[in-house]
């Protein structure tokens, strides 16, 4: 389970498993349900609501669509009102947290597998570990089907 989680972790920091508005990627489907998984242990994809027409037609953003006359007179939060004075908006740089992540991810996956390796090298009983090893990948492959 520990493999499964690293390597559905560090493909989720880079968000392979889903899509986005603009882009014609799809993720595959395998990577899709694995994610779905990893996130909400089941593999039920839940479906998607189509946006309303007036949402899709200021470009996707709801709060773009004018609502009436009674909701123009409420005030901005501080943080929008100082945005807007200064005109450019504070844009955070995700790269450098998503890469340490998919580091992370990648450094779980190689030391659980170093781990296995040398379970299974130095091991007394090689039969008895190569069985819990089996069922470590069994027991939760027939729970996913209950």
């Amino acid at each position: 389970m520990l493999l499964f989680f690293a390597i559905t972790g560090g493909l989720q920091s880079f968000s392979l498993h889903e899509t986005t508005r603009g882009s014609s990627y799809t993720p595959p489907a395998w990577l899709a349900s694995a994610a779905q998984f990893h996130k909400k242990q089941t593999t039920v994809m839940p479906v998607r609501r189509r946006q309303p027409p007036e949402v899709v037609a200021a470009g996707g953003r709801p709060d773009a669509v004018a609502t009436g006359p009674s909701q123009t007179n409420i005030p901005a939060p501080a943080a929008d009102r100082e945005a807007g004075r200064t005109g450019v908006q504070a844009k955070s740089n995700l790269r450098p947290m998503k890469a340490f992540f998919a580091l992370v991810a990648l450094s779980l996956f190689i030391s659980v597998l170093s781990g296995v390796y040398m379970a299974w090298r130095y091991s007394r009983k090689p039969r008895l570990f190569g069985t819990i090893l089996l069922a470590g990948f069994a027991v939760p492959l027939l729970l996913m089907l209950f």
